[in-house]
């Protein structure tokens, strides 16, 4: 189970964290992805993390999204963060976590087998 948080209204080059809240299984041995889906859009991969133990263990970011965005994880409280500085009106979306067991690189691509329910990001200009 996947619970997202921390979604707002943010004027453009604010900052935000996401949260993705793991119950039910380590975060440890999935690989987790943000994605996210604007309005009247199709939805589009953001960042991906590695599990844990991963080898090569590695993150993905989407290119409108490097040098703004930084995935990480906490394994310790089960939860990945996505901290995103620098927001632009084309950041506003629906963001959505997904988990799996499987590489970052095709977590990115194909999703994983949990979803959660997503949390809205507004960017204002």
């Amino acid at each position: 189970h996947l619970v997202e948080s921390g979604g707002a209204l943010v004027q453009a080059g604010g900052s935000l964290r996401l949260s993705c809240s793991v119950t039910g299984n380590s975060v440890e041995h999935y690989a987790i992805g943000w994605f996210r889906q604007a309005p009247g859009k199709e939805r589009e991969w953001v960042s991906c993390i590695s599990a844990k133990t991963a080898i090569p263990y590695r993150t993905e970011y989407k290119d409108s999204v490097k040098g703004r965005f930084t995935i990480s994880r906490d394994n310790a409280k089960n939860t990945v963060y996505l901290q995103m500085n620098n927001l632009k009106p084309e950041d506003t979306g629906v963001y959505s976590c997904t988990g799996g067991p499987r590489p970052a690189n095709e977590l990115c691509i194909l999703g994983g087998g949990y979803w959660g329910q997503g949390t809205l990001i507004t960017v204002s200009s």
